[in-house]
Order: structure tokens, then C-alpha cells, then sequence
């Protein structure tokens, strides 16, 4: 039933969350969690085109460890996995890359750590909801 399963993951509690449901499920069915960490970089942090190269070592840094984390996770039940860090708009990445490896399931946190921005405008959650053709599972913490 599930081969590919995305897991977006931003190092909230939230998320942490949605790590330990998509690794729990991807055990019994052997299927490749897709760890995925997207670095939005909004207009006030970069000029067009480019990124401060300071912001860019701590954003690929503050990447890494998410995913370092989350693999770890998986290493430890013997589940397959991916991890990629895209830069764009969260819930357009995340639908994006869903349907580019014909994934089977998203595995979300019910919130991570965009701030108030979001509670105005809905969560990336919410927007991966309404816009992914994927089946979406909304972890608690």
C-alpha cells in the first residue's frame, strides 16, 4: 500500500511528530521515507536571486541537522530513506516533490515553526492539504 511516503520535516515538535508516524509506517510496508526539509528564504533575507553567504552556512546547517536527526530515526528501525533540502515555497515544494516521486502518502506536523505569518495566511499544513494530490496525515505531538 505505501512505497514512498514524504516526511517534511523542520526540527519543530510538530514535525518530530511526523517523523516518528512516517518511519512507524514505512517499517511494515518496507517503503522509502522521502525526509524532506525546505529552506524558505523569504524576500526580506535575500536579494533577488542570491542569499547572504552567512544566512546560507546557517540555513544548510540548521538543514542538515533535521535531516541528520530524522535518518538517524530511520537507521534505527532499518528504514529506507531519502533526505533532500529544496529552497522555495513550503507547500508548493512539498506538493511538487510528492508528485514527482509518485509518493503514497505525506506525513505532516500540525504545525512547525513559521510563526504568525501563517496563522494568518494558514499553515503549510493546510496549504499541503489543499493543494497536494497525495493522501496527507496530519501528526500531533
Amino acid at each position: 500500500m505505501y512505497d514512498h511516503i514524504v516526511v517534511p520535516t523542520d526540527g519543530s515538535d510538530a514535525s518530530a511528530a511526523a517523523v516518528d508516524h512516517g518511519v512507524s509506517i514505512a517499517e511494515p510496508h518496507g517503503a522509502t521515507v522521502h525526509f524532506l526539509h525546505v529552506v524558505d528564504v523569504g524576500t526580506e533575507m535575500s536579494a533577488p536571486g542570491t542569499v547572504a553567504p552567512e544566512l546560507a552556512e546557517t540555513l544548510e546547517r540548521e538543514a542538515d541537522d533535521v535531516l541528520d536527526a530524522a535518518a538517524a530515526q530511520a537507521e534505527e528501525t532499518g528504514v529506507t530513506y531519502e533526505r533532500t533540502v529544496l529552497e522555495g515555497t513550503p507547500h508548493e515544494a512539498i506538493a511538487e516533490y510528492s508528485a514527482d516521486r509518485a509518493a503514497d502518502l505525506i506525513v505532516m506536523g500540525a504545525s512547525g515553526r513559521s510563526g504568525i505569518t501563517d496563522r494568518l495566511l494558514g499553515s503549510s499544513t493546510d496549504r499541503v492539504i489543499r493543494s497536494a494530490e497525495t493522501s496527507v496525515l496530519v501528526a500531533r505531538p
